[in-house]
């Protein structure tokens, strides 16, 4: 592996700054960033993605490689919960195993805008459009968790029965999915007239802004490394080899698919990310008896360092071996 690619990638500010947070906490510092002020950054990241993926997808039009990774991003979101809960129920019950697969099957936003820029620093080109696959993989991860739920466990004496609708409204209009892809679909929209109207808040303050919300995320990370006691050995083990065996598959898919260097990345990021957000927020709701400190530290405290230290670079050098 080169590993000029992981220590470009440890150099890029929003990582160092995700660094800065872990170490604040670890040596007790007193930095805090007030709390309204992460989730706007969260929906600046998701305001911008979006419709700068929006301007890209009306650049292009809908082709049919732009069909085909659609359908790729759909297929991945089905499969990896799927496998993933296998692999889990050797350890444990029903309810977390569908938890915690549902929450490897989504995909992290954070993680895909971290990868987004890790190419323009190597100057890789890839399709705005891949934002639509962000938005693709998010809710059928979640409807795929409460399936398995179904499935396997025993239906408790006396439980009514579960509202599909309000499941469903969670999958696909939650925050985050319904911000995302209004914002494509006004991208789509006004295309390069609106881009150059937007260009000063779309450009100007993105990495300003990435640099403050990796710095958050740093500090909440490090504050749930203590909830790795709770998981043990296995799943501490899981957080690691499953992101790099679902980026496997993306990378696979990627390259049946034709999705090239840049959009390859992009896509085995989506596939080895695990969401921490959208995901443990829906199964709170569906699935009470799951623990959210699993799933939730798992995620952030393990899966999410791990992809945008060691991940991404990674995933780049198997893509250029491969001849994606």
């Amino acid at each position: 592996m080169d590993v000029g690619l992981i220590v470009s990638n440890l150099l890029n500010p929003p990582v160092l700054f995700f660094f800065l947070g872990m170490t604040a906490i670890l040596v007790k510092s007193d930095l805090e960033i007030p709390q309204p002020l992460p989730k706007l950054f969260s929906l600046y990241l998701l305001l911008v993605i979006g419709f700068k993926g929006g301007v890209e997808l009306n650049h292009s039009g809908f082709t049919a490689q732009v069909a085909l990774s659609f359908a790729a991003s759909v297929l991945a979101a089905i499969l990896v919960p799927i496998y993933t809960f296998v692999v889990l129920r050797w350890k444990l019950d029903v309810y977390n195993a569908a938890a915690i697969a549902a929450t490897y099957g989504s995909v992290s936003a954070v993680t895909f805008i971290t990868a987004n820029a890790f190419l323009q620093v190597l100057k890789i080109p890839f399709d705005g459009y891949m934002v639509a696959s962000l938005a693709l993989m998010e809710s059928p991860a979640i409807i795929a968790g409460v399936l398995l739920v179904r499935l396997y466990a025993k239906r408790n004496e006396g439980q009514g029965e579960f509202d599909w609708g309000e499941l469903l409204r969670d999958a696909f209009l939650n925050g985050s999915v319904y911000l995302i892809v209004g914002s494509l679909l006004i991208g789509l929209l006004s295309g390069e007239k609106g881009a150059v109207q937007l260009e000063p808040f779309t450009k100007g303050i993105f990495y300003g802004v990435l640099c403050f919300f990796l710095l958050d995320m740093g500090l909440v990370a490090a504050r749930r490394i203590r909830d790795l006691s709770k998981t043990g050995a296995f799943l501490v083990g899981f957080a690691v080899m499953v992101p790099l065996v679902n980026a496997c598959l993306g990378i696979l898919l990627a390259k049946a698919f034709g999705m090239g260097l840049g959009n390859g990345l992009l896509f085995a990021v989506l596939c080895a990310s695990a969401s921490y957000i959208a995901v443990p927020a829906a199964m709170r709701m569906v699935v009470p008896e799951a623990n959210p400190s699993l799933y939730v530290s798992m995620a952030l405290a393990i899966t999410f360092p791990f992809n945008i230290i060691v991940g991404i670079p990674l995933y780049l050098q198997i893509l250029k071996v491969i001849g994606a």
